[in-house]
């Protein structure tokens, strides 16, 4: 039997039109992804947007420091695979890489000064990119040695926040983070030692992981401190956070730090209204913005079903700030080992503000490196307790919003996100809405080592409920 189908039937079964370069651009993954196996865009041609967009944008943004060249042939070898039915998860999807990561045939500068040799090999993180036909744009801006809480950077110049240009993008991933924001990447790979994916993320309205530590291989990353240090994963949805973190986690033998599992990521099993949530009390204590602490209780109200069985929580004993700093003096300490030869480099001198920190640390004993390490020690014990009475830590992700780029850098923009770093454990940040001064906030979830799926389930059902994605500037 013949069927007739009516003209709007007709109409719907024909190919949809491709999305214009600002959908494109302010796409998350997921959507880029479907977008990409339906046909309805190619990989070339995505790629080219984001090309287009980067050099029309990036000479007053500064998010990248260096574009890779191959960028388009990778593209169309994407399409190439796609057309023979032989793809990869990621395959054509365009992504920016933090510039403390390997790429084959690009500097790797970590915001240092002079000339650089390219690298001769993918770090861990890139190759499994590539392998998943990832299309790698190039290098974001780090500051100096990607040191610091800051956009800021005396050789490279700043990286602006996209929703404020002379506004700090944050540190050390801001140039991930304003690429993200701004429609020049899809997504973005970074590292973070303190807080420095998830400092950015917050600055710019963005969604943001830390994993739990060793997870995500560090292999090919220039490190600040390697106790520390975890890859960083940013987007503009939770969703697409869990793609990237299934694409890059498991043990890599050729790094001595990565996390060999007795057992896999604990599933996604928490019931929200159940859980037992720890909040940490007074956040005026801990220097908190006005406009932070109201967005934060505004957030905590929407989430009265999500979060509702809430406890008072702290750290004991521990000195947070005091913490944060030996672990800041243990990456200064670290540096002068990882960076010797360009600190040694008269010709290309680091800044005055760079020799201050590494005076600091030239002039501590291997005596204070230990005492450090062991402050450190005492912080994992003291969340170990804490994560005994909650299931879970929510907090602002930062003390505080985008800020000036010429105004001091505070010293508490990591006391929150500092937590899950010296003690190893995953955390998320997600948007929690506008301030008065109408910059984004973030939202953090700390959970405890190997609940990363179940943070970014959690994190997934507060997003929806808060509704508080900005509407990101991305041109057309």
């Amino acid at each position: 039997m013949n069927v007739e189908l009516s003209p709007l039937a007709t109409q719907a079964l024909e190919p949809l039109p491709p999305p214009d370069a600002k959908r494109l651009r302010g796409a998350e993954l997921c959507q880029v992804l479907h977008w990409l196996a339906s046909g309805r865009v190619s990989a070339q041609a995505l790629t080219q947007t984001y090309l287009d967009a980067i050099a029309a944008q990036n000479a007053e943004l500064n998010a990248y420091v260096a574009l890779n060249p191959d960028a388009l042939a990778e593209a169309q070898a994407s399409d190439a695979r796609r057309a023979q039915g032989k793809f990869g998860r990621l395959d054509g999807v365009p992504v920016a890489i933090k510039d403390n990561f390997d790429v084959a045939g690009l500097p790797t500068g970590c915001g240092l000064p002079g000339a650089h040799a390219p690298a001769t090999m993918d770090s861990h993180v890139v190759a499994r990119l590539r392998g998943a036909g990832a299309v790698i744009l190039g290098k974001a801006q780090v500051p100096e040695a990607s040191l610091a809480a800051t956009s800021n950077n005396p050789h490279t110049g700043a990286a602006h926040n996209p929703f404020r240009h002379g506004y700090q993008a944050g540190g050390s991933s801001g140039g991930c983070a304003a690429a993200v924001a701004a429609g020049l990447a899809a997504v973005a790979v970074g590292s973070d030692s303190l807080g420095s994916i998830r400092i950015p993320a917050s600055y710019c309205g963005l969604c943001a992981l830390k994993p739990t530590s060793g997870e995500i291989s560090t292999r090919g990353m220039i490190p600040a401190a390697r106790r520390l240090d975890s890859v960083g994963l940013i987007a503009r949805s939770v969703s697409d956070l869990g793609v990237l973190l299934r694409l890059l986690g498991g043990h890599d033998p050729a790094d001595p730090r990565s996390r060999r599992r007795r057992v896999d990521l604990a599933l996604p099993d928490w019931e929200p209204g159940k859980l037992r949530v720890g909040l940490l009390g007074d956040l005026g204590a801990f220097g908190t913005e006005p406009g932070v602490q109201h967005a934060f209780e505004r957030a905590l109200m929407a989430l009265t079903h999500e979060l509702e069985n809430r406890h008072e929580v702290g750290f004991g004993d521990l000195p947070l700030a005091r913490a944060r700093r030996a672990a800041f003096f243990m990456i200064e300490a670290e540096m002068l080992v990882t960076h010797a030869q360009a600190f040694a480099d008269a010709a290309q001198p680091v800044s005055s503000e760079m020799q201050e920190w590494l005076a600091y640390a030239r002039a501590k004993s291997a005596a204070d490196y230990v005492a450090a390490d062991r402050l450190l020690d005492a912080a994992v014990v003291a969340t170990r307790r804490m994560f005994t009475q909650i299931d879970v830590l929510v907090t602002p992700t930062t003390p505080q919003i985008a800020f000036p780029l010429e105004s001091p850098l505070p010293d508490n923009s990591g006391d929150f996100t500092c937590i899950a770093n010296l003690a190893g454990l995953p955390a998320i940040t997600v948007p929690m809405g506008m301030t008065l001064d109408g910059l984004p906030a973030g939202l953090q979830f700390i959970g405890p080592p190997g609940s990363d799926l179940r943070l970014l389930e959690l994190a997934e059902v507060c997003a929806a409920a808060l509704d508080a994605a900005p509407v990101y500037p991305v041109g057309a």
